[in-house]
């Protein structure tokens, strides 16, 4: 799996997964619960991974939503 993106925003995370899931996407919140674990400080980002032979379609989805800043600009890891 590659990375999508990172965030500590739920309500994108929430959306991404809505967004992801009805256009078949397969994906994986990561770290989440260590997001949960470290409190509200918001020191650990969740990321977001989707399967490799998905990621472009995945980013070219959250670009057609308008969320083109919120994709990592470097080359995503895999997982």
């Amino acid at each position: 799996m590659e990375e999508l993106l990172r965030t500590n925003d739920p309500v994108l995370i929430s959306f991404l997964e809505s967004l992801l899931g009805e256009a078949g996407i397969r994906y994986f919140v990561a770290d989440d619960n260590m997001s949960i674990l470290e409190g509200s400080i918001s020191m650990i980002p969740r990321r977001v991974l989707v399967d490799g032979d998905q990621i472009a379609r995945a980013r070219q989805l959250i670009i057609d939503a308008g969320l083109a800043h919120e994709l990592r600009s470097d080359n995503p890891s895999t997982f």
